[in-house]
Formats: structure tokens, C-alpha cells, sequence
């Protein structure tokens, strides 16, 4: 069989999400089975893989599928309790008194908070809290998805104590060729190379990337999801929207300079936070006139509205303060941190509790499930201490309980069938056929098609990882030796083609499926995730394209001159944003002017 033609056929499973869930719009629940039959189909007929190999492919899934739901259980318990015991007023009150601006809000909670537990605990479980946490403050849920879907790109790569590169490219890479490779570099230590030759790279990658994501946020925030309908609402505060990238991209980078992989994203995040809450208390870069808000919530679209119910439930014991309210929150990053650092002995002991079932019908297919070490445990402890700091009632902590599990089993109908096709999408190899993996086999075809091309591409690729796999770390597992051996290949420095697959990994956490449908789970907003990957994919694009350009312009500018492909694709990708910047002020006039808003309203 071509190349061609078995790359078309390992395309079948994602082409049918794209058609069914962002084409059509139909629900997860609906799309993704379809999808896993198609995979199973391939694997079986096409790939010619046993049969015990597809069957132990989907039980790993269906495991995976069960761990993710304990966290979307436990993220939502933690809004319940807190709902319940009258915290939720209480950070309303405190946020209203940093700004009312719903452009500042976003960009604290989703990018700043959001980048701060994604250092510190990754795998999705960001927009498990702080999507959640938006919604309790007045934002529409749907509102709420999309920008926590859109910030996990640039602190993804260095998520979870930097996982995705200290296990995804550190194990996609290792082998004697390549440790031989390092220590001709200078690197007698494996972790050093993969933290200053690949890790480096790869934050200044996202450095560049990162610049423009909170004010993606907020013009996306403002343009379908505002009165007005107007992205020039969003991009007034685009002096603010820089300031905050860089308070958080700044520390980042240094520290992914001078400290390694395992802190950039959570220090980037807390420094953020530092200065930009401090800033806008001051009023420092703060748009002027009337703070922006949401329409009346009876004006809403109903597809916005989930159907998890915020109530306005005061404290029982009169005014509970702001930082009693947010201790919930700081108990949830001390818990992550605390158990994710290699230092303290914690991580150890939780992973000794773990469940696993080797070799799934004589396969060398393994599942496990580490069930202490996963952020639902942490989740549900911190509810466990809020109920007695909080000092609420037993039946308002089990009313928490119960619509938490209600929203979780929600979750499953779309998770059973996601998590499985990406199992057996990955599990393909080893058949009669003698075909590799599907993924593989897209990557080769693509890497064959573009030539001296491929760093423009090479993020694409770690793109479908994540969007398949729905992990940075997977994905780079995947890829990563492939990535290297490509540059070779094509005669340029391969750590950077290693890293921009990391780049391309993390884009593509914004557009996976069962992220989006982990983020929806958690406000009850099931059967919307379509509408949610139609919006990301913009964010998608432009995270993959520009470092991509990027690479190409660092790696060809000797051989090519300054103003070669990547230089003129990146020149017009920073000139569109200045250009969009710079006349906003006019459009704004126009949306001001009474004839546009009367149109605005229609």
C-alpha cells in the first residue's frame, strides 16, 4: 500500500471529529464513538493488528477515562464546597475590589492563576479550577471554557513540574545514539542536555508565542461573548494585555535559563500574579471610563449557560474574609506543589498507592492509575479541610457532594469512547500489515511532502500528538526521536526541531478533544465542545505558525539570508497585530457612535 494512501486512511479517525464534532457540531457523546470504531476498524482490517491488542488498547483507555473523570469530580467539588460555604460571595466581593473589568478579570484567573497550576500539576487540571472559578464569579460558562482552553499553551510545556519535557522529550529521545550525540555536545549529564539545549529553546519559543495570549483571551472574551460583539473592545486594553504576558513570560524564561524545566510555568504564573494584581489595585495601564461587563444574564445566549448552578449563598457566620475565601485555592497550590517537587518525600509515598493491571491480555499494553498521586485526591482533600475551616453544615457538604458526582457521570458518556480511539490510534503498531503506528505513519507522510520545510511544520505535528492524546508529554514521547531525526535528515540543528515539536505539543492541549471536554464537564456544559474547538482553533493556528517561522528564520538565516520564508511569515504575523492594534481606536469610535450600537444590538 502508498504512503499516500495509508496516510489518508491513519487520518480517517481525526477527519471524523473534525467533520462530526467542529463541522457539525454534534456532542462528544455522539462523535467520538464514531470516531473510535473507525480507529478500531483501521487497527483490525487495514494495520491488521490483533485482536487482544485493540480490546487491551481500549480497557487502558476506558482506565484513562476514569482517571480524568475523578478529577472533574474533584474539581467540581471544590466549587460546590466553596459555593456552598459561602467562599464564592466572598471572592466575588474581593475581585470587585481589585477591578469590576471583566478584561482584567479573565486575564488573572485564566492566564496568570491558570499558568500557575499548570507548573504546578498540568494534565488539564487548570481549566478544572479556574474555569470553574470564573464561572462563580459572573462569567458566562461557555465564556469561561474558552479562555481556559486558550491559555494552556504557553506554560504547557512546562507543566506539571516540567513532565513534558523531563519525561515526554527525555523518553522519546533516549537512546545510546542520542546520549552519544549529547555528550558530544558536552553533555556527559542527560538531564542537563535535555534542560539547556532542548528546554531553553523551547521557552523562548513560547517567550515570542506568548506575547499576544491574553489578549487573544480577552478580544475573543469580548467579540462573541459581549453585548457588543466587538474584538475592539478586547484590544483596548491591549497595553494592559502586553504588560500581563510579559510579568508572566519574563520570569519564565529566565528561570527556564538558570533554573531548568521543572519551574518556569509555576514561578512565571506566581510572579505574574504578583505584579499584575499589585498593578491593577494602582490602576497602572487600566483602560479608562466605565469597566466592561457581560450583559444582563438574561440577554445571554442560552448555549453559553451551563447547567451547573452558581447561587449567591452567604457565609452562616457573618462576613467571611477574602483570604479564608481564597484559602481553598492556595491550599490546592501548595497541595500540587508539595506533592510534584522531587525534594519532598510526598510524591513517593502517594505513588505507592496505585493500581495497575500489567500486560492486558497477554499484550505488553499496561494500565495504571497512581490514585493518590492524582490532583482529584488533592482536590477532594482541600474540600475536606475547607469544610472545617469554612466551618459549614454536614447536608451543605453533601449537597456538594451529590451534584458534584451528578456533573462527573455527565462527563463519562463522551470520555468512554475519546479516551479509547486515541488508545488504539497510538497502540497500532506490531501488526501482520507491517505498518508503524498511525501517528507515525501522518508525520512521515507530511515530513515527505515538505523537505527543508518541515521546521514550519514540525509544530503541526506535535499539534495532532496533543490533539489525539491529549498530553504534551505523550506527544512528545511520540515524536520527539522522529522530530531529531528529521533535522538530521534535512541538515539543520535538530534540538530546535525537537523543540518546536514541544511547541507544537503544547498548542495542541487548546483544540484536544477530551480537554475541551474535561473544561465543558466541570460547568455542565456537555455537548458543547464543537462550538469550543471552533473558536481555539484560531489560537491553535497562530501558536503553531509563528514559532514555526520562527525556527525556520533561526535555522536557515546563514544558509538563506535574513529575509528568508520563516523571517517574511513572522514579520507578518507581528505587523497584522500592530496594524490591528493601531487603528482600534477608530473602530471603537464607530462603536460608540449611537447608529452602530442600535446595529450592534440587532
Amino acid at each position: 500500500m502508498s504512503t499516500g494512501l495509508l496516510a489518508i486512511l491513519s487520518l480517517l479517525p481525526i477527519a471524523v471529529v473534525a467533520i462530526f464534532l467542529v463541522g457539525l457540531k454534534w456532542p462528544a457523546s455522539k462523535a467520538m464513538p464514531i470516531s473510535y470504531f473507525v480507529a478500531a476498524a483501521l487497527a483490525l482490517f487495514i494495520w491488521q493488528i490483533p485482536g487482544a491488542q485493540v480490546a487491551a488498547a481500549t480497557v487502558n483507555g476506558i482506565i484513562t477515562a476514569i482517571t480524568l473523570m475523578y478529577i472533574i469530580f474533584g474539581s467540581i467539588l471544590l466549587l460546590n464546597t466553596i459555593q456552598e460555604s459561602g467562599g464564592l460571595q466572598a471572592i466575588r466581593r474581593g475581585f470587585t475590589g481589585i477591578t469590576t473589568d471583566r478584561r482584567i478579570q479573565v486575564i488573572i484567573v485564566a492566564w496568570l492563576f491558570g499558568s500557575f497550576i499548570e507548573g504546578s500539576s498540568g494534565f488539564g487540571t487548570p481549566a478544572a479550577v479556574a474555569v470553574p472559578l470564573m464561572v462563580g464569579l459572573g462569567f458566562p460558562a461557555m465564556a469561561a471554557v474558552v479562555a481556559g482552553m486558550m491559555i494552556q499553551s504557553t506554560p504547557v510545556s512546562f507543566g506539571a513540574v516540567g513532565t513534558p519535557m523531563l519525561v515526554g522529550v527525555s523518553t522519546g529521545l533516549n537512546s545510546p545514539e542520542l546520549v552519544q550525540y549529547a555528550t558530544s555536545l558536552g553533555y556527559t549529564d542527560w538531564r542537563a542536555f535535555i534542560a539547556f539545549a532542548i528546554a531553553t529553546k523551547v521557552a523562548l519559543l513560547h517567550f515570542i508565542a506568548g506575547a499576544f495570549i491574553p489578549l487573544f483571551v480577552v478580544a475573543f472574551m469580548t467579540r462573541f461573548f459581549g453585548k457588543n460583539k466587538s474584538f475592539s473592545e478586547g484590544l483596548q486594553i491591549w497595553k494592559f494585555a502586553l504588560f500581563a504576558a510579559f510579568s508572566m513570560t519574563v520570569p519564565y524564561l529566565l528561570v527556564a535559563n538558570l533554573l531548568g524545566p521543572e519551574f518556569p510555568s509555576m514561578i512565571g504564573g506566581l510572579t505574574g500574579l504578583a505584579i499584575v494584581v499589585t498593578a491593577a489595585k494602582k490602576g497602572f495601564l487600566m483602560p479608562k471610563g466605565e469597566a466592561w461587563d457581560f450583559d444582563a444574564k438574561e440577554n445571554w445566549d442560552p448555549e453559553w449557560t451551563g447547567t451547573i448552578e452558581v447561587k449567591d449563598i452567604s457565609s452562616k457566620h457573618g462576613t467571611m474574609s477574602s483570604l479564608m475565601a481564597w484559602m481553598p485555592y492556595v491550599l490546592i497550590g501548595l497541595t500540587l506543589v508539595a506533592t510534584r517537587v522531587s525534594f519532598l518525600p510526598f510524591a513517593t509515598l502517594l505513588k505507592k498507592a496505585k493500581f495497575v493491571w500489567p500486560q492486558i491480555f497477554g499484550t505488553n499494553i499496561t494500565a495504571s492509575w497512581e490514585i493518590l498521586y492524582s490532583p482529584g485526591t488533592a482536590f477532594i482533600f482541600v474540600t475536606i479541610i475547607t469544610y472545617f475551616i469554612h466551618r459549614m453544615s454536614g447536608p451543605a457538604y453533601a449537597r456538594a457532594w451529590k451534584g458534584s458526582a451528578k456533573t462527573m457521570l455527565g462527563a463519562g458518556s463522551a470520555l468512554i469512547f475519546t479516551v479509547p480511539m486515541v488508545q488504539v490510534f497510538m497502540n497500532s503498531a506490531g501488526g501482520a500489515a507491517g505498518f508503524d503506528k498511525m501517528p507515525i505513519v501522518l508525520a512521515e507522510a507530511v515530513a515527505g511532502l515538505a523537505g527543508s520545510a518541515w521546521p514550519i511544520f514540525a509544530p503541526l505535528i506535535g499539534g495532532l500528538g496533543a490533539f489525539v492524546a491529549g498530553s504534551n508529554t505523550v506527544s512528545n514521547m511520540m515524536f520527539s526521536l522522529f522530530q531529531f531525526g528529521v533535522g538530521e535528515r534535512i541538515g539543520v540543528d535538530p534540538t530546535w526541531i525537537v523543540a518546536l515539536q514541544a511547541i507544537g505539543g503544547a498548542a495542541g492541549n487548546v483544540i484536544c478533544v477530551h480537554n475541551v471536554v474535561a473544561a465543558a464537564a466541570v460547568v455542565g456544559l456537555l455537548g458543547k465542545e464543537g462550538y469550543v474547538i471552533r473558536k481555539t482553533l484560531v489560537v491553535f493556528t497562530y501558536y503553531a505558525l509563528l514559532p514555526g517561522a520562527v525556527g525556520y528564520s533561526i535555522l536557515y538565516t546563514a544558509q538563506k539570508g535574513f529575509f528568508n520564508a520563516g523571517t517574511i511569515i513572522a514579520a507578518l504575523v507581528w505587523a497584522s497585530a500592530i496594524y490591528i492594534i493601531a487603528t482600534n481606536k477608530s473602530r471603537l469610535a464607530k462603536l460608540d457612535n449611537p447608529i452602530s450600537k442600535r446595529v450592534a444590538a440587532k
